[in-house]
């Protein structure tokens, strides 16, 4: 009698039914901690918006704080000479032209309760995409401390949904 190499059937079951018990028991705590890796990302570039916004009022004076993403970042421009309408402080991807700007699971968007210039006050809102890219809604007004609402249990809210008020109410992160 000939000896076979090689695996049986039997035997390439039994593994293939390991890696798919292994895989079931990871894959939840990888979206797990991608959600929680984005909520970080969005706190920390709140936080280094509350800056770009003070740096932006210090530099133009007259113009009071930035309206808008667009103006913080590049707006079309080369950044060779910033203005007060395009002060390249933030990048492209963040700084874009319409609103919202997604960057890492979220949805960046930046206002003033002003409709002109100067622009007294500022609100910043991060929203998550929907709940697979975070859970929590994050924002931010002129006195830069950071709020956070959540765990979010229903389709994420709208930035327009979010007032200074209601963002001054969410506990502090």
């Amino acid at each position: 009698m000939r000896k076979q190499k090689g695996f049986s059937l039997i035997e390439l079951l039994i593994v293939v039914a390991i890696i798919l018990i292994i895989a079931a028991i990871a894959i939840p705590n990888l979206l797990r901690s991608r959600i929680a890796a984005n909520e970080s990302a969005a706190a920390a570039t709140t936080r280094t918006m509350n800056t770009t916004e003070v740096t932006y009022s210090t530099t133009y004076p007259s113009s009071g704080y930035a309206p808008d993403l667009k103006t913080m970042g590049p707006n079309g421009t080369t950044c060779a000479t910033p203005t007060s309408t395009a002060a390249c402080l933030i990048d492209g991807t963040l700084g874009c032209a319409t609103a919202p700007c997604v960057k890492g699971g979220y949805q960046y968007t930046v206002s003033s309760s002003a409709a002109s210039i100067p622009y007294p006050d500022y609100k910043i809102v991060a929203t998550p995409i929907g709940l697979t890219s975070g859970t929590k809604d994050i924002c931010s007004t002129t006195d830069a401390v950071v709020h956070v609402n959540g765990p979010l249990t229903a389709a994420p809210t709208t930035a327009s949904t979010i007032t200074a008020a209601i963002c001054a109410g969410y506990p502090a992160l």
